[in-house]
């Protein structure tokens, strides 16, 4: 992005914290996502009789994390409270932005609470989590006598029976950026691999595969490694052209929408694992975190443990669509909303990306490497090495 466009956002986001005597909570997102968190936050201020001024960012996750990064180098008093994508929180732990929060973590799904612990200490609290998930065509699975699959050599046994028909067998994100990191990581903990051990068999068994259904089974689009990012994924699949589907929970509603074609055709399940393997969903989401520089810290931990407490994560399932990270609130509401079962379940094989300072330079290694293999410019055997040996020079760098 331009230079001289970020610098007039951070000119007018450091005069809006300018320090005030009030507790200051930074908001982002859409503007539905920030209607709603003025109405929380006005709750909030009449229960507990604490006066907060929300500080707007923008929508752009990137520029949140920027403003954020700016007020902290800079030691700023505000914002008191915040908000971060998961793959901030090992950044911000261990630069030491964070202040420590006391809370009761037994409630929340344990994938989702262990990225914010650093020595014994807990720095930051799920607020709205992801798990990736299956989509699946029910129609045509019983039309093609499968069953939703267990394993990803049945996905595969079943999708190609799709492409005989002239549709994509499975569609998932496979262009370069962070969701080829999710979708890596999901198929590498389901081969018995981890990202901690980059150049392993499991690992080789899994990028062939992710290969192999693009340039040898086809059961992939061919542009996979191009193009497919979340939305372009899920409008194949919406438009009845997929039979299975990998992506975030929020794909479910749109798929429901009275216009979509797929409305009464489709089911959802938590993803496959490869044979001998174990399920794996890569864990996405947002957390809510307490500067160290805060002028209010007791304050800010008090809407902390508002904004994490079993009735405002119901409120925020049912107003705003969000997955909590609360097993009790999943538990309930599946009850209510059958999806939240299968979001409940997927979360619980939930795993995280590296929580480390350095996380945004892995993520690019693992993006170059993979969708190279993926396009057919390299070897997964040599990808994995290359991986393998820049991550390790990037550890003893920082390390």
């Amino acid at each position: 992005m331009n230079v001289f466009y970020i610098l007039p956002l951070i000119f007018l986001y450091l005069v809006s914290c300018t320090s005030r005597s009030e507790l200051t909570v930074a908001v982002g997102g859409t503007s539905a996502e920030v209607s709603y968190w003025y109405k929380l936050i006005k709750r909030f201020e009449e229960e507990e009789g604490i006066e907060v001024r929300i500080i707007r960012q923008a929508s752009d996750s990137d520029l949140r994390r920027q403003h954020l990064i700016l007020s902290m180098i800079s030691h700023l008093e505000d914002p008191d409270v915040f908000f971060m994508d998961v793959a901030w929180v090992g950044q911000f732990i261990y630069s030491g932005w964070l202040e420590p929060i006391n809370l009761d973590t037994k409630p929340f799904f344990k994938g989702s609470i262990e990225v914010a612990y650093r020595e014994g200490e807990l720095y930051a609290v799920p607020v709205n989590i992801d798990c990736g998930l299956l989509y699946y065509r029910s129609d045509l699975l019983e039309e093609y006598g499968c069953d939703v699959p267990e394993t990803w050599e049945e996905l595969l046994e079943c999708s190609l029976k799709a492409v005989d028909e002239d549709i994509y067998g499975f569609v998932w994100q496979g262009a370069q950026y962070e969701g080829l990191v999710c979708t890596f990581l999901e198929f590498s903990y389901s081969a018995g691999g981890d990202l901690g051990n980059i150049n392993s068999e499991e690992n080789l068994k899994a990028l062939t595969f992710m290969r192999d259904i693009i340039r040898i089974h086809k059961i992939s689009p061919p542009d996979t490694y191009v193009s497919m990012k979340e939305e372009e994924v899920r409008l194949i699949f919406q438009r009845g052209l997929a039979l299975f589907e990998r992506n975030w929970p929020y794909a479910y509603k749109l798929h429901k929408a009275e216009n979509s074609p797929v409305k009464d055709k489709f089911g959802v399940a938590p993803l496959p694992r490869f044979e001998g393997g174990r399920r794996a969903s890569c864990l996405g989401g947002w957390y809510i975190g307490l500067s160290r520089f805060s002028d209010r810290k007791e304050e800010g931990k008090k809407l902390i443990r508002f904004i994490t407490s079993y009735e405002v994560q119901k409120d925020l399932v049912e107003g705003l669509g969000w997955n909590s990270p609360r097993i009790d609130v999943m538990e309930e509401l599946g009850e209510k909303y059958a999806h939240l079962k299968v979001v409940r379940e997927a979360c619980n094989y939930a795993v995280a990306r590296p929580p480390v300072p350095y996380y945004a330079q892995i993520s690019y290694i693992i993006q170059k490497y993979v969708n190279g293999v993926l396009a057919g410019l390299i070897k997964p055997e040599e990808a994995l090495s290359r991986m393998d040996k820049e991550i390790r020079e990037l550890k003893e760098y920082y390390e």
